[in-house]
């Protein structure tokens, strides 16, 4: 039996955030591989490696549940690096407050999601960012979004990083923050974690979030039987 031997791998983190964003529901593996838009060996390979982990399992109509979502949850955030799985393209804004520069973001039609710091600040304000994070799907994106916002390409350490993703996955279940989109709860956790600028302090409230959907998940499930 195939089994993925890396199980935070970009494609195989699909199949982890299904499991992760909707608490309580069982799955096949048909419908996993549907949802995730991945193949069906592939994540029978997934579901083999996670399964041999422990942190999933069969219930008694052989349907697949997450067993410890928390613990893996952590392991893939302590085992993601940001920086280093995605393309980041530096820009600079003369605009000073970055409040205002995430309200610009308002109705834009480019395809972008908020994450890190400043996706944290919408969720759950704990730390204040001095730079703007948001995921987009290509380069082309960037650049509209870019001029949309007027701009500057600069070669580092901009105060605007528009980031291309390693695996589109990172737009499963984007949110909408006062008209701003913003990344999953389970994405913001894991791309914050080791953030070199106070990523754990930021990302302990969006933990918060995600362990009180899964406990009102599992209240609901519990009423239900």
């Amino acid at each position: 039996m195939r089994i993925v031997k890396n199980i935070f791998e970009p494609k195989a983190s699909r199949i982890l955030r299904i499991l992760l964003l909707n608490p309580g529901r069982a799955w096949t593996i048909r419908e996993l591989a549907s949802e995730a838009q991945v193949a069906y060996g592939y994540v029978h390979a997934v579901v083999a490696a996670l399964s041999q982990s422990g942190y999933v399992l069969r219930n008694q109509v052989n349907r697949l549940e997450m067993a410890d979502p928390i613990r893996v949850l952590k392991r893939w955030a302590a085992y993601h690096q940001y920086d280093a799985v995605n393309t980041i393209v530096n820009y600079y804004t003369f605009e000073r407050e970055v409040d205002r520069v995430i309200q610009t973001l308002r109705g834009k039609t480019t395809d972008y999601a908020l994450t890190g710091l400043s996706g944290a600040w919408l969720m759950a304000p704990q730390v204040r960012p001095v730079a703007i994070d948001t995921y987009v799907r290509n380069e082309g994106e960037a650049k509209k979004l870019a001029e949309d916002l007027l701009l500057k390409l600069i070669p580092k350490e901009g105060n605007v990083r528009l980031v291309i993703p390693c695996d589109e996955g990172v737009f499963y279940r984007t949110q909408e923050i006062d008209g701003v989109r913003v990344v999953s709860n389970v994405q913001l956790y894991v791309d914050l974690l080791n953030h070199p600028m106070r990523g754990e302090e930021a990302a302990a409230p969006i933990m918060t979030l995600i362990e009180k959907a899964w406990s009102q998940a599992l209240l609901e499930e519990r009423s239900n039987v």
